[in-house]
């Protein structure tokens, strides 16, 4: 039981923090013996197709098109396409009032996934970037994203997603914020080791030409079309100099559905993603895959409560002081996550407490994704979550 215990301690220590300090490391050693791919700052520059899905979302449409079309890159080697499936607003509208963009519509909903392929006989660049409607990129997005396709090596470039978080934020922004940065930075360790092990819808690119259909009933359609890549042995970039802003979720239920959403999506990848697990394969990214996304998606969150649990067994059983202290401190972290909720559904902002109350909700997200994909409740079809104005 004692050697249960440990052993849980230790994968959930190492998934949530270990990892990093690892990754950290090993991007040192590393680095002493290898010196990063060095870009040419005159190099060709390659035709690219920005895809956009979108769907009902007339409120900001008008606005995406905007800083689409602002991006600084030459207008001769630039198509962009907009995808609406299904959207029952006035979306495809006010597309079509834009020239030099070619709208994709249809009036059924058949998932995001659906809606990609329809759109890949229209692609024209060497390079297309996946990039979310209700998220707005910096002016040089596409300039650093493809520089990386200077390796040949590289089949994708992921780029970084930042939250607006004010300084009044709640939880659903503080904690979204914090765990987007911490994201960010093992991305970017990710990629100085070997590989990222995905990419984020909100902003991420491929080479064209490496392109392979996914499952039409894909939930994470971003992340399967990356590591379907990585898997026949690409690197998948990152490049936190092409980054997509967006405001946190608009409270906390909104982050939960989005959450259980990825984490049921997350389930499905890991068991449709079988090369990526073989450690024969390609074992530094293996490696990699297994301690980002694995364990999270997977065993963590069911570890959190089989500690608990022995925990409370060790300390009642053995009356051993430090099992009892360490089953205190649980007991508080818990307890501070309870009153985050308290207070987050009082309106009341502390953010000492949006930390442990962010965790808990991630945690459960995962077994409430795991249980409904299982059940297969979780439609390919996106939900819009709702977002801070």
């Amino acid at each position: 039981m004692v050697i249960i215990f440990w052993v849980s301690i230790f994968l959930i220590v190492y998934t949530f923090v270990g990892y990093g300090f690892v990754l950290y490391l090993l991007v040192k050693i590393k680095s002493a013996f290898k010196k990063p791919f060095a870009f040419k700052t005159e190099a060709l520059l390659p035709t690219v197709t920005v895809l956009i899905a979108a769907y009902n979302e007339e409120d900001i449409i008008e606005d995406k098109i905007e800083n689409t079309l602002l991006l600084n890159y030459p207008k001769d080697k630039i198509q962009v396409i907009f995808i609406t499936d299904g959207s029952s607003d006035s979306t495809a509208e006010r597309i079509s009032g834009f020239d030099d963009i070619t709208l994709l519509h249809q009036d059924v909903r058949a998932g995001k996934m659906a809606a990609i392929k329809r759109a890949i006989p229209f692609i024209k660049g060497e390079i297309t970037v996946f990039t979310d409607a209700n998220t707005f990129l910096n002016a040089d997005a596409i300039l650093e994203l493809v520089k990386h396709y200077q390796n040949p090596k590289v089949g994708a470039v992921a780029g970084e997603k930042r939250i607006l978080v004010e300084e009044t934020a709640d939880a659903s922004s503080a904690g979204e914020g914090f765990y987007w940065k911490y994201e960010s930075k093992l991305k970017k360790w990710d990629y100085e080791l070997y590989s990222n092990v995905g990419a984020a819808g909100e902003l991420f690119s491929i080479r064209t030409s490496l392109y392979q259909p996914v499952e039409s009933d894909t939930i994470i359609d971003d992340h399967m079309i990356a590591m379907r890549i990585a898997e026949n042995g690409f690197i998948i970039a990152y490049e936190p100099g092409a980054y997509a802003m967006e405001t946190a979720s608009a409270d906390v239920k909104e982050e939960l559905k989005r959450k259980i959403r990825i984490a049921a999506g997350g389930i499905q990848s890991i068991l449709r993603l079988k090369k990526a697990a073989n450690p024969f394969h390609n074992p530094v990214f293996t490696f990699q895959y297994i301690s980002h996304r694995v364990l999270r998606w997977t065993i963590t969150p069911f570890l959190l409560f089989l500690v608990f649990i022995l925990n409370a067994v060790i300390a009642l059983n053995t009356g051993i002081f430090f099992y009892q202290v360490l089953f205190v401190l649980q007991v508080l972290f818990y307890l501070l996550s309870l009153t985050g909720l308290y207070f987050e559904s009082r309106n009341i902002r502390v953010k000492a407490l949006f930390i442990p109350y962010y965790f808990c909700v991630m945690n459960y997200a995962v077994l409430a994704g795991i249980i409904r994909y299982y059940k297969k409740n979780q439609s390919a079809a996106w939900e819009k979550s709702k977002r801070k104005v």
